[in-house]
């Protein structure tokens, strides 16, 4: 649009040329040439069409001097095609230059002058914004960076946290097992002692209620003790530092989908058969790619872990695969074992009641 602009202010200056003419038709008929050859060269610009367009009416000028006084309009298409030189055949017009007027001459060289300085002036501007462009681009760009950096710094601190919080909470029932459990144990066997060997009936009563109070406590200790255990294994965690023995011999996929509220029976089961199964792999397995599945359910889990190896059977009296059955079994779940020649599966799935 802009453009479209300059090159309206650069053909009025022409039109003042070319009334300058004695005859009428003449310079109507060159005003229109120029602008439909100037429009074509818009719409083809960067093309050899636009190239020929403008030698083209470049040499009209030899054969009609007039012409000569709207090459203004095409040298500044010639100078956005970054090809001025296709406007030197107008010099042709200098043969015949006396049939211009010295009026004529006058205004088109200030038209060209003029259309120098728009082009200039414009393409500049053009740089400029492009320049703009690309920095704003670029600021957007290193923005969004920075934003995807500071989230992934937010969620390191926060699994830091995470992590420094399970530590502390598996400190604390570490603690109240070893040491107020231990007292709570030695109380019971004391009182259940006292009741034992007492002889006044006055005193059972009190020692019976003692001796209850101390073991409801202790039921309270170990389900306090239970539960912070619970929250204090990262299932996620485990299973990627497990993974990690074994990144040297095999390519790992990883996808893993549970709540933090999963019982600590499950996963320690959940971890307990994949490491048993990453053991296997090392040593049986001729594949080098190993992927893993972990996923709660409304009602159950599920672990599904599969190499590439080939195998064709497997020993049903490995110990390694009686202890994952025994695993599943204790919590009434299910495993099976699949051997192909395209690979190794193990299947899990355990109930969350």
């Amino acid at each position: 649009m802009n453009r479209l602009i300059d090159k309206l202010a650069i053909l009025l200056i022409c039109l003042m040329s070319l009334m300058m003419t004695d005859s009428f038709t003449a310079p109507v008929i060159i005003i229109l040439s120029a602008m439909a050859v100037s429009t074509a060269v818009q719409l083809l610009t960067g093309t050899a069409a636009a190239a020929v367009l403008i030698a083209g009416f470049s040499l009209l000028c030899g054969v009609f001097p007039v012409t000569l006084c709207t090459m203004p309009l095409l040298l500044y298409d010639a100078l956005w095609e970054k090809k001025w030189w296709l406007t030197a055949p107008a010099a042709l017009a200098l043969i015949k230059l006396g049939s211009l007027s010295a009026g004529q001459i006058m205004i088109t060289l200030a038209a060209a002058a003029v259309a120098v300085i728009i082009y200039i002036r414009v393409s500049g501007l053009e740089q400029t914004v492009t320049k703009l462009t690309d920095l704003r681009d670029e600021v957007a760009g290193k923005n969004q960076q920075l934003a995807q950096q500071n989230l992934l710094l937010a969620e390191a601190q926060d699994n830091e946290i995470h992590l420094a919080t399970l530590k502390e909470r598996n400190r604390i029932a570490r603690e109240i097992h070893d040491n107020v459990g231990h007292m709570l144990t030695r109380s019971l066997l004391q009182s259940g002692a006292l009741i034992v060997i007492n002889k006044d009936e006055q005193l059972r009563e009190p020692l019976e209620s003692l001796r209850d109070t101390l073991d409801s406590a202790m039921t309270s200790i170990r389900e306090s003790v239970h539960d912070l255990h619970d929250d204090s294994i990262d299932l996620k965690k485990v299973v990627e530092d497990s993974l990690k023995s074994v990144e040297d011999r095999f390519t790992v996929k990883f996808d893993c989908d549970v709540s933090e509220h999963l019982s600590g029976n499950i996963k320690l089961c959940i971890i307990g058969v994949i490491k048993e199964g990453l053991s296997n792999a090392v040593k049986h397995s001729n594949g080098d790619s190993i992927e893993l599945i972990v996923r709660e359910h409304p009602a159950f889990c599920q672990l599904v872990m599969e190499d590439n190896g080939s195998c064709s059977e497997i020993k049903e009296s490995g110990i390694g695969l009686k202890n994952m059955r025994d695993r599943a079994a204790a919590l009434g779940g299910r495993i099976s074992f699949t051997p192909s020649p395209e690979g190794f599966r193990i299947f899990m799935s355990i109930p969350k009641a």
